[in-house]
């Protein structure tokens, strides 16, 4: 069944434990770094984008159409993911962990240094959607690298947490992220905000490039894929093989339940890190600096939950736990918005916090769990394809289908409705491959069968 997870790498290729925690924050700094340059995207299509590259008469328009631009980055996440599956599975995961950093650095530089509509018209808003799909074509293929590069590195019986550092990237990127934007805005005028402040967070790109030249040089490629790498030396011997022809064709339905099974996690983030600061700035009149600084905290408190939820999943099953989550946030829904809708900060922060707690026990075990559901020679492509298609169903569209809901009907329990569906088709899809897996145990060597037990 393509459902079973791999064994972990043969005791005799372990890698030293030094060598482990190097790669392991290696890869956690690079999921950072690389959320910082795609959040700060999102943070500005909420303040400033829409005004600037978007003229419109009215400023819902304007809005629409930067997160729209927003959900364009989403939209070539799975080509860098497939891209960068291939390539990653043939040819190893570090190169293609480089590649992505280089290509986010460049266009989230570009971002900052990009004239406005007022300068150079029409070119402005093109050329800052052409820069947006690079952003999304560089996290396409960071995650499957750096995921790979911590789970293939982890000793027995630890994978869900060493997977969990990649996911720390996320709340890292959105805490660093808001803290250079309320910098931004406490140093300088609402005019100088708007003419040049918002561009400072862009600029951070560049430290990306220092990044990827260190992993160049100093991180070894994992030990899975050199055993892999000998195994499809062979093959190629007798047949030409894809990873990503072997995906479609025999692997497809784990690829989409996984996408289904995450979609409502990542759309639930990005309307509290993004839908929510306008809905609360826009239309509730509330001050961005506070509400800001709410997303910061609460994104804070992941770091926490995230690895901790990871480290329960490697004791009790990653199912259970995934499972969990999705429930939670299905039961939130509602409350999380009867609680913004009060305008008051405090009851933001409550309903955004306990939100947070659900999407984390969902994000800890994730890229483990991801990791498990397919082999060594097709892991990075698989894995890759699950979590972007996850991502634009998901994560691009919800700040756009969030306004669009509440320009339809006038009421934001239609945005609760909206995150239950998507956490059915999460919790149909989590029960489908838990059934899968507990169907190939009895077919699945012993060390892989021990493996799909501690998935659940």
């Amino acid at each position: 069944m393509d459902t079973a997870p791999s064994a972990q790498p043969p005791a005799s290729t372990a890698p030293a434990v030094g060598n482990r925690r190097r790669v392991a924050t290696a890869a956690a700094l690079a999921s950072a770094v690389e959320w910082y340059d795609y959040f700060v995207f999102g943070i500005a299509a909420a303040l400033v984008l829409g005004d600037l590259y978007f003229p419109a008469g009215s400023p819902t328009a304007g809005v629409m159409a930067s997160f729209a631009t927003f959900a364009v980055g989403f939209l070539a996440r799975p080509l860098g993911g497939i891209v960068a599956g291939h390539l990653g599975d043939k040819r190893g995961r570090k190169p293609m962990l480089v590649l992505a950093l280089t290509l986010m650095g460049v266009a989230t530089t570009g971002i900052g240094l990009l004239p406005t509509y007022d300068t150079i018209g029409v070119a402005a808003p093109i050329l800052l959607v052409l820069l947006r799909i690079a952003q999304g074509v560089a996290v396409g293929a960071q995650w499957g690298g750096a995921m790979l590069l911590a789970t293939e590195y982890a000793p027995e019986g630890k994978r869900g947490v060493y997977g969990s550092v990649v996911q720390l990237g996320v709340p890292i990127g959105v805490v660093t992220a808001n803290t250079v934007f309320l910098a931004a805005g406490a140093l300088t005028t609402d005019s100088a905000f708007a003419a040049w402040g918002w561009r400072v967070p862009f600029l951070v790109g560049l430290l990306v490039l220092g990044l990827a030249w260190y992993i160049h040089t100093r991180v070894e490629e994992t030990p899975a894929f050199k055993e892999a790498e000998r195994a499809l030396a062979e093959q190629e011997k007798t047949e030409q093989s894809s990873p990503l022809r072997t995906i479609l064709r025999g692997h497809l339905g784990t690829v989409l339940l996984a996408g289904g099974s995450f979609a409502v996690n990542t759309a639930t983030f990005y309307i509290l890190i993004t839908g929510v600061l306008d809905y609360t700035t826009r239309e509730l009149d509330m001050e961005k600096g506070p509400v800001l600084m709410v997303s910061l905290c609460v994104s804070l408190t992941q770091l926490v939950l995230i690895p901790a939820a990871a480290a329960l999943s490697d004791r009790i099953g990653r199912i259970r736990i995934y499972a969990f989550g999705a429930a939670g946030i299905a039961l939130w829904a509602v409350p999380l918005f009867l609680l913004i809708d009060t305008g008051s900060l405090l009851w933001l922060a409550v309903g955004t916090f306990v939100a947070s707690c659900f999407l984390s026990i969902m994000y800890g075990p994730q890229a483990a769990l991801f990791a498990e559901l397919f082999t060594p020679e097709m892991r990075y492509t698989g894995a890759s394809l699950g979590y972007q298609i996850a991502a634009v169903a998901g994560g691009g569209l919800a700040p756009f289908v969030m306004v669009l809901l509440l320009e339809a009907t006038g009421t934001s329990m239609a945005v609760s409705g909206y995150i239950i569906a998507l956490s059915v088709i999460a919790l149909i899809s989590i029960k489908v491959l838990a059934d899968r897996a507990r169907a190939a145990e009895p077919e699945a060597a012993p060390e892989a069968r021990a493996e799909a037990e501690s998935a659940g």
